[in-house]
Parts: C-alpha cells; sequence; structure tokens
C-alpha cells in the first residue's frame, strides 16, 4: 500500500516538475531564462517553450510594448493643507502652475537582461527623473511662456534630455514620447482664463491691423508703380517731342543759315514777317491795347524794321 502511495507521489512531482519546465510565450512578450541565476543568449519569442524544471530554469515574460508612467499633479488639491501638492511647481517670476507629464516607453529588445534586473525599480527611476527635468523647465521660465507654449516646448525638452538623465541607470528602455497637461491652480484658474483670452483678443487685433497695413501698403506700392510707369511714359513722349522739336529746329537753322549765304537779310525779312503776323494776332485778341496809341501818327512803329543799308 505504501508502495503504491509513494509511486504515485513520485509521478506527481514528476508531472508538476514537467509543467514547470513549459512556458508559453505570448506576441506582444520575449523570454528572459535565468539558469542558476546566469541570463542566457537565447531569448524565447512567440510559442512554447521547454526548458529546465523550476529551480533550475527561472522564465521572465517580457512585454515589448508599449509602457507609460504618469507623474506630477494628479488633480488633487488640499485647501487645508499648507503643504504644496505634488505636480504644483514655481516658475521663474514665482507664480504656481500644475504640471503633469505621461512618459511612454518600451523595452530595447538588445538590452532586455537590465529591463529584467531593473524592472521593479524602472517606473521610480523614471518618476524622479522626469520631475526634476519638469521642475528645472518650469523654474526657468516665466508663467506666460509656461502655460502658453509649455505644451509644445516641453514635450521635447523630456524627449531629448530624458533619455541622458536615466542614461546611468540602464534600465533597458527607451523614451518614445511625452505628453504635457499644464494648468495653472484652481483658486487662480479664472484670472487666468481671463488673462489668456485677452491676450489672445489682442493678438488677434494686432494680426488683423498688420493685415490692414498690409493692404495699404500693397494698394500705396500699386498706386506708386502706376504713377511711375505713367510718369515714365509721359517722360518719354515728352522726349520724343523734345527730340522731334530739336531735330526740326536744327534743321531749320541749318536751312536758314544756308538761305543766308544767299541773302544777307533773309533772316531779318523771316524775323520782320513773323513778328507782324504774332502783334497781328496780339493785335485781334485785345493783347497790346495799351500801345495801339504808339503804333500810328509817324510815332512808335515795332512791327517795322528798317532793312540794313546796302554797301
Amino acid at each position: 500500500m505504501w508502495r503504491y502511495l509513494l509511486a504515485l507521489i513520485g509521478f506527481l512531482l514528476l508531472i508538476g516538475t514537467a509543467a514547470t519546465s513549459l512556458t508559453q510565450v505570448q506576441p506582444d512578450q520575449r523570454a528572459v531564462i535565468r539558469r542558476f541565476g546566469r541570463i542566457l543568449e537565447h531569448k524565447p519569442q512567440q510559442g512554447l517553450y521547454i526548458g529546465l524544471p523550476w529551480g533550475i530554469d527561472r522564465v521572465d515574460l517580457v512585454p515589448v510594448g508599449v509602457h507609460s508612467v504618469t507623474v506630477g499633479f494628479m488633480g488633487k488639491e488640499d485647501a487645508e493643507d499648507d503643504a504644496t501638492p505634488a505636480g504644483q511647481m514655481l516658475t521663474g517670476d514665482h507664480n504656481l502652475v500644475n504640471v503633469q507629464a505621461t512618459i511612454n516607453y518600451r523595452v530595447r529588445e538588445a538590452d532586455m537582461e537590465n529591463y529584467v534586473l531593473q524592472k521593479d525599480r524602472i517606473d521610480a527611476f523614471l518618476a524622479g527623473a522626469a520631475e526634476s527635468l519638469l521642475a528645472e523647465w518650469v523654474a526657468g521660465r516665466k508663467i506666460d511662456h509656461v502655460l502658453q507654449r509649455g505644451k509644445t516646448e516641453l514635450p521635447i525638452f523630456l524627449h531629448e534630455e530624458l533619455p541622458e538623465r536615466i542614461k546611468a541607470y540602464q534600465l533597458g528602455i527607451v523614451i518614445e514620447r511625452a505628453s504635457i497637461d499644464l494648468q495653472p491652480p484652481a483658486k487662480v484658474k479664472s484670472d487666468f482664463d481671463r488673462l489668456a483670452h485677452a491676450q489672445t483678443r489682442i493678438k488677434s487685433e494686432v494680426n488683423q491691423a498688420a493685415q490692414e497695413a498690409n493692404t495699404k501698403m500693397d494698394d500705396a506700392r500699386g498706386q506708386a508703380f502706376k504713377m511711375a510707369r505713367l510718369a515714365h511714359a509721359y517722360a518719354f513722349e515728352e522726349h520724343k517731342k523734345a527730340t522731334a522739336d530739336a531735330e526740326s529746329f536744327n534743321k531749320r537753322v541749318e536751312q536758314y543759315h544756308e538761305l543766308a549765304k544767299g541773302n544777307p537779310d533773309y533772316l531779318n525779312a523771316l524775323w520782320l514777317d513773323e513778328i507782324t503776323r504774332l502783334f497781328t494776332r496780339m493785335r485781334e485778341n485785345g493783347r497790346i491795347e495799351l500801345l495801339d496809341h504808339f503804333l500810328s501818327n509817324g510815332e512808335l512803329t515795332i512791327t517795322q524794321f528798317l532793312l540794313p543799308l546796302k554797301k
């Protein structure tokens, strides 16, 4: 009887020991095997892994998906407590702001050994480093800059600086991204909302004024261009007319000089003819009434000139 009982116990122990040799690895997992405490290089992937029984092999299943840790302000402000809530940070101009950050990370498959050794402390190390960086960034800037640009600049800052800050810990992780939530404390939130609304309105009015100024500048440039073209066209036409007049005058002068060679009195006669016509037109238009009484009865005559004496 005892023989059968011992055999049954031995069979059950054999089955239990064999069962501890089987491990199912899921698609989003990798297995890290520690044999007598030493980590093996082989990292089983999806499927059934058959190893040595419990006590010899220890299998750690490592999730290779994205992990996240949230640090900073958790939405609780105790009005009766004088202590500053976690995540409520002081800006460079001595204002308070509630800062919350969510850090997403994944396991570096080439460094899963360090992850297995540090996995119980990873979130704490990551949270401490992130909070330190958040406090440094906020303390170096004024409240307006923090609230207006923090959601854009802080994730970039964390993504760049956090890997360097945790590098010495050898956690075996890679920082994927960071998201930020920034809010003023509840007691002054309404004041900050009004300020933000006023700043938005100012910015809108400034943009509108800039658009109107640009429109007027464009109109002024158009008018200036139009006037410049008209002035250029007018100058071109006047230059053409002046050039034509000058050429005509030069030709007439040449003709006068040629005619004067054959008839020395030609220019005097021509001038006398032109001035006579001029004064005649002036008389007809009533332009020389004051001289009328000098133009007759042997008095002053301005429409006739004595011809030069013949030699």
